[in-house]
């Protein structure tokens, strides 16, 4: 029997059904490569095979999501060293191997070179089990987002086609009055039959907030319009069933927010998140979602830079100073930073002078934006290190 390397580099091209597999020595020649169906025994079967071929392995993958749970956990399990390699990598290194045909086998072989030549690659962590029960729901949530908000420009699209006066009368994005009124009543006809006293009492009914002007603005818009538009009746079962829909993802939507509450406060560091100005539960929900342990950063530079808030040179010749927002950054971080700092912007007190200060000086919007941003994570990282809330008067330096 062969004596085992001494050391190995293993990539695994992840799939939903079953992953590839392959080890390399220090030389790059491959040493095992084999499809490995997802599922704990044959995993575990796999990482038995890969311990028995080299004393050391360092493990690559291409896919840190939900395909990978299964595999980055048992992987934690028996304490194997993991690398992420971004798929713009794998694409960039296949171009350098000869062959053009893109095999599981060939990119596994791909992934597990590229983590062999680099050593900057970002090491992956299980996550604990708040942060995955956050990331899972905050996924969801973004997905009935996603779905609301092409249900309402449907809504909008169908009813301008048939009652324009209507679709303008009201804002069907925020206004769950305008969205019981279409569950009810779509067409001209239908609006100007029940009159507007019997209209503002049918939606009182209902727990209609400003039922009276809700009541007075369908009327108008109906009172405005007496053409009968051919598709007119379909039209309207259609709104119909829409707005319904709407009403009930709202309420699916508000449960969803109370449990995403309850999780992300359940965090230890909870509270010091929530008390920076423009921080809710949710985006605090979002923010540990996205960035996962907040120990694991070394200082607040290095959580910026994962939010892509730190610019980067990109000097070329004699152009020097030219920085630019960095290629590889975490998305999802630099939205919730954005848009916490918008929020905290809105109201009077050191976020908007600073915000203000900036745009005296020239920036725009956006720029200033991000530098309140950039600003926010540092005050951020340090409530975390100091174990203290936000206040709006800085603590007094001992001595």
């Amino acid at each position: 029997m062969e004596e085992p390397a001494s050391q190995g580099w293993a990539g695994v091209d992840v799939g939903k059904g079953h992953h590839w597999v392959c080890l390399i020595d220090e030389a790059g020649e491959t040493l095992w490569s084999s499809k490995v169906y997802n599922d704990e025994t044959a995993i575990l079967e796999a990482i038995s095979a890969i311990n028995t071929r080299a004393d050391q392995v360092i493990w690559a993958v291409d896919v840190t999501g939900t395909m990978s749970g299964l595999l980055l956990a048992l992987l934690a399990a028996h304490d194997q060293s993991v690398k992420y390699v971004p798929g713009r990598i794998v694409n960039r290194m296949s171009e350098t191997y000869r062959g053009e045909a893109k095999t599981d086998a060939r990119d596994a072989y791909v992934i597990a070179e590229s983590v062999r030549q680099r050593g900057d690659l970002t090491a992956v962590e299980v996550s604990a089990t708040l942060v995955a029960e956050l990331r899972l729901l905050v996924t969801h949530r973004t997905d009935l987002v996603a779905d609301r908000v092409r249900m309402v420009n449907r809504l909008r699209d169908v009813l301008s086609g048939y009652f324009p006066a209507l679709e303008r009368a009201f804002d069907y994005a925020h206004s769950r009055g305008a969205l019981v009124l279409l569950s009810g009543y779509q067409t001209p006809a239908a609006i100007r039959r029940i009159g507007q006293s019997r209209l503002q009492a049918w939606l009182v009914k209902r727990k209609v907030r400003s039922a009276a002007q809700i009541a007075a603005g369908a009327v108008g818009a109906a009172t405005a319009q007496h053409t009968v538009v051919p598709g007119q009746d379909v039209a309207a079962t259609i709104v119909a069933d829409l707005a319904t829909q709407l009403l009930a993802l709202d309420e699916r939507l508000k449960d969803l927010d109370a449990r995403v509450t309850d999780t992300f406060r359940a965090h230890p560091q909870a509270e010091i998140i929530e008390s920076l100005p423009g921080m809710g539960p949710i985006l605090g929900a979002e923010l540990i979602a996205a960035a996962g342990d907040l120990n694991g950063y070394a200082n607040a530079g290095c959580l910026a830079s994962a939010a892509g808030l730190v610019p980067v040179p990109r000097d070329s010749g004699r152009r020097t100073g030219n920085m630019h927002r960095p290629m590889r950054y975490s998305r999802k971080l630099r939205r919730v930073f954005y848009l916490s700092a918008n929020a905290a912007m809105m109201r009077e007190g050191p976020n908007r002078d600073y915000y203000l200060k900036k745009r005296s000086e020239g920036d725009k919007h956006v720029q200033a934006l991000i530098c309140l941003a950039r600003r926010r994570v540092d005050v951020l990282w340090a409530l975390l290190r100091d174990n203290r809330v936000f206040t709006s008067n800085p603590p007094l330096r001992t001595a």
